[in-house]
């Protein structure tokens, strides 16, 4: 049997989506049309591409080896429909880390498409690990993380600086300095962000680095719900300083200064053939090229 460029999308398709049946709608191809479709191309390539466990389809080891070749065989075709085009179209899939999700992109995107209005933006939003999950996956073409991470099969790139920033209500004790010391940290209750996230990853590193240990109060996946737990008196918290800007700017969170070493870059996540998809690529030189957030 042939391995058909329809075959391929709807492997790519299932590995991204997750469901065969959700491959099947946006391929315009029937359930048992698929189905059949995925059968003869695991004949093809003589490997299974998902184990079947009741209903779910699991992507095995083969399938993941496959899947990069097969995103950039797509990517192949969509350069060569943009061939004789001057200007860029389609879907661009974008993962972030909250942060980067709420307080960057939203300006960087408008902009973006501002320039190419053809572009259709489609963003998740998560902590680092799910980011490197979409990617990995094929759920995403490109990834924008907090944290540090590293991935044998993703292209993980520097990009922009950040701070993080320690922070308590105006009517706390430690209000009136502005200042907390190491001993002080480890006195407080803390009201944090959850392990997986790249914020977490930071504040735990810096905590280690300086030879310290913290009462932790609550874990939370949302920088609303921290700060808002922070000004119920719940902890102290730690999130970026692009997170509390505005809350410091009218007096109802206070920044404290402390020892700890709380700096990091954001990243990009990439494929390492991502170079193939001219949309993907132009936003990332786009992403580049932006002012930074500092």
């Amino acid at each position: 049997m042939s391995i058909s460029i329809k075959k391929l999308q709807l492997f790519e398709a299932t590995a991204r989506l997750g469901k065969l049946t959700k491959a099947a709608s946006e391929l315009s191809l029937s359930q048992s049309a698929a189905s059949q479709a995925l059968k003869e191309l695991e004949e093809s390539l003589g490997y299974p591409l998902f184990d079947r466990v009741g209903r779910d389809l699991l992507i095995t080891e083969n399938g993941l080896k496959s899947l990069p070749k097969v995103r950039q065989i797509a990517d192949l075709l969509d350069s060569l429909k943009l061939a004789n085009l001057n200007t860029m179209s389609g879907v661009l899939r974008i993962v972030a880390s909250a942060t980067i999700a709420t307080y960057l992109l939203p300006k960087l995107i408008a902009k973006f498409v501002k320039l190419y209005p053809d572009v259709a933006p489609e963003i998740h939003i998560g902590n680092t690990q799910m980011v490197i999950d979409y990617l990995d996956k094929g759920k995403a073409s490109i990834g924008l993380i907090e944290g540090p991470a590293v991935h044998k099969h993703l292209q993980i790139t520097p990009w922009q600086q950040d701070q993080l920033q320690i922070f308590c209500p105006p009517d706390h004790p430690l209000a009136k300095k502005s200042t907390i010391s190491l001993e002080q940290l480890q006195q407080q209750s803390w009201v944090l962000r959850e392990h997986g996230s790249g914020t977490r990853a930071i504040f735990d590193a810096a905590i280690e680095q300086a030879g310290a240990q913290i009462n932790l109060g609550i874990e939370l996946t949302r920088q609303g719900a921290i700060k808002e737990s922070v000004k119920a008196g719940l902890g102290l918290g730690c999130l970026s300083q692009l997170t509390i800007a505005e809350e410091v700017k009218i007096g109802s969170l206070v920044a404290l200064k402390s020892p700890l070493n709380l700096s990091r870059r954001f990243a990009l996540v990439t494929h390492k053939d991502s170079h193939h998809n001219l949309l993907g690529q132009n936003f990332i030189d786009y992403l580049k090229s932006a002012p930074s957030c500092k």
